[in-house]
This record gives structure tokens, C-alpha cells and sequence, in this order.
């Protein structure tokens, strides 16, 4: 392995290093505003408070940022399948010897500290693929090779879902995207977006009337076109798989899902369907964001904050936190800064002079995007709540640290990108 060229500080993109550190500190103060107690009179620096752990966890990250501008660019990929294969080890450990909180067992520790292996699970997962698609003569279109980063990406889900945490599993279909990106048919990507809409509409509607309105459809297609047979048959089977599915999402929702699970699905499509127990979370939490107005009610004035009606509000609910204290302003406000950071990892994707870093630096964007959209869309009800936090600002280590640690690989790969351009 060649030795790189010492890293310069002016390779290094600031820009992302500021996005990054100013939305870790907006995420610090916003947590010191959930816990605050103006009668315990406690610091924001106070560990007896999540914002003194997370000043903690702040400074663990700031540690894993020079670590890994330190370590050889050529590590990272050198390496990928030996740290993927020690977090898929960590994963198949996790329902032994782990320890359950919040009614998921995904975390390995001893006493009061833990980690939680599914967060490290996600960058380890994007190196893999990176250095599998960056490999030399790799064809996405090759059947062979698409089932081979489906299974780099299902191998995590599945040990992750034995956790109980299908939130974080659902994360790693984010990869979809970037298989587009590097060539894959778009038709997963359609038949997804079909499937959710049909899955939407099969929750709002009776299955019968679904399955009447696609023979209907399917006898008006039939006499309007031209009566081949072999078109007919298309159509006819088009027709009955469109009805299995419409059963089988029926089914799952009404005999597979959890009775939790089922009432957080159907809450999104009927939010008044059980205000005061499934519904609860989100209709507390668009009350404190709508309560906000446009400027918000000031820091550290938020009264859905103060007396605790949103759950997990230091966690998955952190957004409503911002509505409501700081407004529209404040809501848009960050919303812009995830959007700059997005967009600027898409840039630094754009410019890297190996396949490798490119398909690394999407695969950062992607993750991020989709937990910054799923998110966001749980806390106003667009989406069902899933238990994923937000990137950088949700309370807790190893959320912190595993998407410090996705971002800054990103970071250094992009310090060295001209050195690559000189081997090649």
C-alpha cells in the first residue's frame, strides 16, 4: 500500500466541515431545551441533563473526526469487508448478549453505557458496496451482480429486523437509489413507488372495492384496444397480480403487523383514529410545531417542551422542538441547512476521481436524505412513526457517532481525491 501525501488543510472541505459542526450545535441546544427546568436550575453542561451527555458524545465524535483523518485514505476500501463482516458480527450478537432499551434489544454494552452496532452498520455497509460497484469491469446490469449487492444490503435489514428495530432497517432501501445512480433499471424504483401507492389506497379503501375498480379497468383497456389474445393475457395477469396484492397487504396489515405496528400505519391515513393512545405522539407533536407560528414562541419557552406531551422528544420528535420554539423561521431554517449539507455530499460525490468515493459519497447522501425525510414527515404526520432519529441533532452517542463517522470518511476520501487522479 502506497503511504498518501500528508493531508493539507486547505484540501479539506470546509464547507461541509461547518454545515456539520453547526447543525451538531443547533441539535446540542435544542436537546438542553427539552430537558430544561428553570426550577432545577441546572447547567446545559450539567451530565445529569442529555445535554451534558451529548457534550460528551460531541467531544467522542470530535476524537473520531481526527482518527479518521488520520488513517490512510486507502484503508477505507482496503479494508471494507473486514470491518463490514465485524459489524455483521456485532448485529448476529446483538439478540444474545444485548440489552433492551425502549423495547428494542439493539444494544451491546456493560451498565449504563452502550452502543448500538446498527448505527456503525450503516457506514460499513456503504463501504462494501462502494468498493464492490467501484471494483474493476463491474456491470450493474448483470443479474448476478445486482443480486450480490441486494444481499450486501439485506444481510444488515435482516439481523436488524431480529432486533425489533424496523425503523433503522428500512434505512438501508436507501441503497436503491444509489444503484440507480450507478446504472440499475429504474424499475425497482417504480414498482416501489407503485407498491406504496397501492398500499396507501388499499388502507383508505375496502379491498373490494379496489379489486372492482381494477376488473372495470381492465374490461374498458380491453374493449378500447385492439383484441389480440397475447394482449388480453398481459392484461388478465397484470390484473390478478395487481388484486394479490391488494389482498396480501390487506392481509399483512391485519394478521402479520403488531397491534402497535398496525395502529401507527392505519393513524396515517385516519390521524383521529386513536388520539389519545397510537395517535398520540403525532398529534402532540404537530400541535407544539403548529403552535410555534412564524417566529416561534422563543428558546427555551416552548410549553408542549416544558410539561413532556411529546414523547421522545429529545430523540425521534427533536423537529417539533424547533416549530415550536423557533417558528416557521426556525423549522426553515434548518430544513436548509440538511438540504445544503445534502446537496454539498452530492457535490463532493460529483468531483471524486474513483468510482469507489463516488458511489461512497451517494450512499452518504442517500442515508442522510432518508433520514432527514422520514423523520421530519413522522413529527407532521406524513409518514408513520418508525423510530429514526435526525442526523447530527437527535440525542444519543451512537446515532452521533455513526453518522460522524459515515460523513468524515466521505470528508477524507475528498482531501485526497487529487492524489488519486495521480495513480490512475
Amino acid at each position: 500500500m502506497r503511504r498518501e501525501e500528508n493531508i493539507n488543510s486547505q484540501r479539506i472541505d470546509w464547507i461541509t466541515v461547518a454545515l456539520y459542526l453547526l447543525i451538531v450545535m443547533m441539535g446540542w441546544l435544542n436537546i438542553y431545551a427539552v430537558t430544561y427546568d428553570e426550577a432545577a436550575e441546572k447547567s446545559i453542561f450539567s451530565l445529569d441533563l442529555n445535554s451534558g451527555k451529548q457534550l460528551m458524545f460531541i467531544a467522542g465524535s470530535l476524537c473520531i473526526i481526527v482518527i479518521i483523518m488520520i488513517i490512510d485514505r486507502q484503508f477505507y476500501e482496503s479494508f471494507s469487508y473486514i470491518i463490514y463482516g465485524l459489524l455483521m458480527i456485532l448485529l448476529v450478537l446483538v439478540p444474545i448478549i444485548g440489552k433492551e432499551v425502549g423495547g428494542n434489544k439493539a444494544w451491546l454494552g456493560v451498565g449504563s453505557f452502550g452502543v448500538q452496532p446498527s448505527e456503525f452498520a450503516k457506514a460499513a455497509t456503504a463501504l462494501v458496496v462502494a468498493r464492490v460497484i467501484g471494483g474493476i469491469g463491474f456491470r450493474i446490469d448483470n443479474l448476478r451482480n445486482q443480486a450480490i449487492l441486494f444481499a450486501i444490503i439485506g444481510a444488515p435489514m435482516i439481523l436488524i429486523l431480529g432486533q425489533k428495530d424496523t425503523g433503522t432497517a428500512l434505512v438501508f432501501t436507501a441503497f436503491v437509489i444509489v444503484f440507480f445512480r450507478e446504472g440499475m433499471s429504474p424499475f425497482l424504483i417504480i414498482a416501489g413507488i407503485c407498491a406504496a401507492f397501492l398500499f396507501i389506497v388499499t388502507l383508505i379503501f375496502d379491498k373490494l372495492y379496489i379489486e372492482i375498480a381494477i376488473g372495470l379497468l381492465l374490461i374498458a383497456v380491453i374493449m378500447m384496444g385492439k383484441k389480440k389474445v397475447r394482449r388480453i393475457a398481459i392484461l388478465t395477469i397484470g390484473a390478478v397480480a395487481l388484486c394479490l396484492i391488494v389482498e396480501s397487504v390487506d392481509y399483512t396489515v391485519n394478521h402479520v403487523l403488531k397491534p402497535h405496528q398496525r395502529n401507527r400505519v392505519k393513524i396515517l391515513v385516519d390521524p383521529d383514529l386513536d388520539p389519545k393512545g397510537a395517535g398520540w405522539n403525532v398529534t402532540q407533536s404537530k400541535i407544539a410545531i403548529g403552535s410555534g407560528g412564524f417566529l416561534g414562541k422563543g428558546f427555551l419557552e416552548g410549553s408542549q417542551t416544558k410539561y413532556d406531551f411529546v414523547p421522545e422528544q429529545s430523540t425521534d420528535f427533536i423537529f417539533c422542538t424547533i416549530g415550536e420554539e423557533h417558528g416557521w423561521i426556525g423549522s426553515l431554517f434548518t430544513i436548509a441547512l440538511f438540504m445544503g449539507l445534502m446537496l454539498r455530499v452530492i457535490f463532493l460525490a460529483e468531483r471524486q476521481k474513483s468510482r469507489f468515493a463516488r458511489v461512497y459519497g451517494y450512499s452518504v447522501a442517500c442515508i442522510l436524505f432518508f433520514h432527514f425525510a422520514v423523520n421530519i414527515g413522522m413529527t407532521i404526520g406524513l409518514f408513520p412513526v418508525i423510530g429514526i432519529p435526525l442526523p447530527f441533532f437527535s440525542y444519543g452517542g451512537s446515532s452521533l457517532w455513526g453518522f460522524t463517522i459515515l460523513l468524515f470518511i466521505l470528508v477524507k476520501l475528498d482531501a485526497h481525491r487529487m492524489q488519486v487522479l495521480q495513480r490512475m
